[in-house]
Order: C-alpha cells, then structure tokens, then sequence
C-alpha cells in the first residue's frame, strides 16, 4: 500500500511536476507473470524513476545497511525501503553474490518484476561498464524474460557526491525482451553468461547513447584517478 502511496500521491507527482519524465516501450513489460529488468545505473536516483514509468510493481534488492542503521535515521530508512517492497541482501562475505540471486530468484517464482543493475554499481562517469553475470546466470537458470531499461538524464538529476535534486528531463526506455531461448540448459557455463550478459549490456548501450568502457565500474572506482581508463572500444562480444 505505501509503494502506491508514494508512487501516486507522495513522492511521484512532484517527480512528474519537477522531471517532466518520459517512458518509452512500457508495451514491453508483461501484464503478468516474472521478468526481470536490467538497466543501467547512473544515479540513486534510477530506481525511483523506473518504478514511477512502469505500469506494474517493480522490485529491487536494497543493501542490507538499509535495514540496520541505528538510530531515527535508520528506523525510517527501513521503514521506507520496507514500505516500498525492496528486499534487504548482504553483500558482505565470500557467499554474498549467491545470496542475492537466492532472492531474485524467490522473488521471480512468486511472479514479480525484478530489478537489476548488471554494471552493480553507479557509474562514476556517465558512461556504460561491463555487465556482471549474475543477471545472465539468473536468466537462464529461470527462462524468465530480459528486459533493457536505459535510463536517460538520471544523473543530472542527481549527480555524484552530496545529495541534490535538480530539474532535468528523465526519459526511461523499456526495450524488447531480449531471448535466451537458444541457451537453455547452459546456465552454469561462464562463457555462455559473459555472452549472455554482454549481449545485455549492448542493448543498454544502444539505447541509452552512453559510451561502453570494458573494465568493471567497482574496479574503476578503487583505481587511482591516473590509472582510470579512457573509454575503451567495444570489445568483439558487444559489436558482434
């Protein structure tokens, strides 16, 4: 009840008057049944533009930092992230990345929407990185469909660093589902979810204009400012 809540009295209307948002390809999204959708990730942001163009329910995995922060702070952060159905995962520990699919897994059985962001971090530039493969093996460990979602201007929104919200134009891009058909049973395989994965992250990249840097954005992120890359060609597995 408080997803709608916020979705179309508290939180949405002043996006729409602020943002002027705008979707594209919401035909896409199934009226029914489990999919999961994978976008890019430039801002906090993105995940309450999506939800907010979408005509169904969308769930994301929220760190579980968001649950068990002391304090008021805490208690109303888990209160809102609890309110709008986001699940708590740890990303603490060896076994972290198997949990979170153990979730999204749980989640797609019982029908749902499901977030993800393949680069599993915002980018630190506005460019597009490589796609972690947990959404390829998720994929085709399930059968359930793939859905590209570019989102457009998120982070002149909210740009890194302190929080702030500016008004500029959103545009939130549901493509096709993309089909995996041809690999079933080869979930497990990590050259068939690299491909899997890089043929995602080349949908995202066609759609939302953003240059494709090969190396991981959390790799990026750890590396001294003079060692980061320029944007990288678009390795043989993306333009083929």
């Amino acid at each position: 009840m408080f997803y709608w809540l916020l979705k179309f009295v508290l939180v949405g209307p002043l996006m729409h008057l602020i943002n002027r948002p705008k979707a594209e390809g919401v035909e896409h999204i199934p009226s029914n049944g489990p999919a999961i959708l994978a976008g890019n990730h430039l801002s906090f942001t993105d995940w309450l533009f999506t939800p907010l163009l979408s005509p169904r329910r969308i769930t994301y995995l929220a760190k579980a930092e968001y649950f068990t922060t002391p304090g008021l702070k805490g208690r109303l952060q888990k209160f809102f992230f609890s309110g709008t159905g986001q699940y708590p995962i740890d990303r603490s520990g060896a076994d972290a990345a198997e949990s979170a699919l153990n979730t999204a897994r749980r989640l797609l059985e019982g029908g749902r929407l499901v977030g993800l962001y393949p680069e599993g971090t915002r980018s630190p530039d506005g460019r597009l990185y490589k796609g972690k493969t947990g959404v390829a093996r998720l994929a085709l460990e399930t059968g359930v469909p793939v859905i590209p979602v570019a989102l457009i201007g998120t982070d002149e929104v909210c740009p890194p660093g302190p929080f702030r919200w500016r008004p500029r134009k959103v545009t939130v891009k549901f493509g096709a589902p993309i089909d995996f058909s041809r690999y079933e049973g080869m979930g497990g395989n990590r050259f068939v979810e690299r491909a899997v994965t890089d043929e995602i992250m080349y949908e995202l990249m066609r759609m939302s204009g953003q240059e494709y840097v090969d190396v991981y954005a959390s790799s990026l992120k750890k590396a001294p400012a003079d060692e980061r890359p320029d944007a990288d060609r678009v390795p043989e597995t993306l333009a083929s």
